[in-house]
């Protein structure tokens, strides 16, 4: 059955197709440039040849009830309003990270890149979690002889700290924010944040940062590998607390950007550092996801389970 997949992010909306096995008509689109989800989806679905009459969307969420109200823009729609403005008979709606879940087991050589040593057990759960907008989590669990996405809002677990200068970090956060999640301080703010903590001046956005960091520059440099410790702190907590012996994969919008400065980074040696549980964390793998827009490649795994 072909099918509507959007992948709708905090700053970015994918669509495509999924039709006959294949992803086709791949569009993506500035949300700063609509005013929310329907009359974007609605512009993508009057330009194809044919209507689809099911889509899959995935949203930057917490998913509870027909209403959704996404975290990081001010966008928020009723599944079963959206579904009849639409004009779709069946509309399915999976947390970002859950979608990219069903991604996992796809994904080929060529579309990931191994941080450090490990093996995956084979048959075990699995778990991805990236920085971009927010700062998304999913778990894939073995089901059988397929697997099941958990969704989860792990973005949002309190930031622990490993050291005192991390401890003054984030007490300093908390002194603005109240609570300071993960999120607050690994993502693309949290990085404009951690930035202005570390060097002072004014709040850079993290465009900006981006070119900084390109260029060379020390300072933002430096910036982007506090918060990639912070990431080995939180993807190997989210290791042990749900047993992802199939691997650790990085996703989100930031991290593939900078592939090799994370290669090189302490994130794989911060991600080892649990004491007595280093070696368990030694064989666990870490992969840095650098797939074209694995959310729609995870959508679409999805579509083809429930055709």
């Amino acid at each position: 059955m072909t099918a509507l997949l959007a992948d709708i992010g905090g700053t970015h909306t994918r669509c495509a197709i999924s039709a006959a096995g294949r992803i086709t008509q791949q569009r993506e689109y500035l949300n700063a440039d609509w005013s929310g989800v329907e009359p974007l989806l609605r512009h993508y679905l009057d330009r194809l040849p044919e209507r689809p009459r099911r889509a899959l969307l995935a949203v930057a969420a917490p998913l509870q009830d027909d209403h959704v109200d996404m975290i990081n823009i001010d966008w928020q729609f009723s599944r079963r309003a959206l579904r009849e403005a639409l004009g779709l008979q069946a509309l399915d709606v999976l947390n970002d990270f859950e979608a990219l879940a069903y991604a996992l087991p796809v994904l080929n050589d060529g579309q990931l890149l191994q941080i450090g040593p490990g093996h995956p057990r084979a048959g075990a759960t699995k778990a991805v979690i990236g920085p971009g907008t927010g700062l998304g989590v999913g778990v894939l669990a073995p089901l059988g002889d397929d697997w099941q996405a958990l969704a989860s809002e792990g973005g949002h677990v309190t930031l622990p700290a490993c050291n005192d200068a991390e401890a003054d970090l984030i007490r300093r956060a908390r002194d603005e924010l109240g609570h300071c999640s993960a999120e607050r301080l690994v993502s693309g703010p949290g990085l404009s944040l951690l930035h202005q903590l570390l060097h002072g001046g004014p709040r850079l956005p993290a465009e900006r940062l981006g070119d900084l960091i390109e260029a060379g520059d020390a300072a933002a440099r430096s910036s982007l590998e506090t918060l990639f410790l912070f990431l080995g702190t939180v993807a190997s907590d989210l290791a042990l607390t749900v047993g992802a012996w199939g691997g650790i994969y990085i996703g989100g919008g930031i991290v593939p950007r900078y592939r090799e400065l994370f290669a090189a980074s302490g994130f794989r040696a911060r991600f080892i550092d649990k004491g007595r549980y280093q070696r368990l964390l030694e064989n666990t793998p870490t992969w840095l996801i650098v797939a074209h827009n694995p959310a729609l490649l995870g959508l679409h795994q999805r579509a083809a389970r429930r055709d």
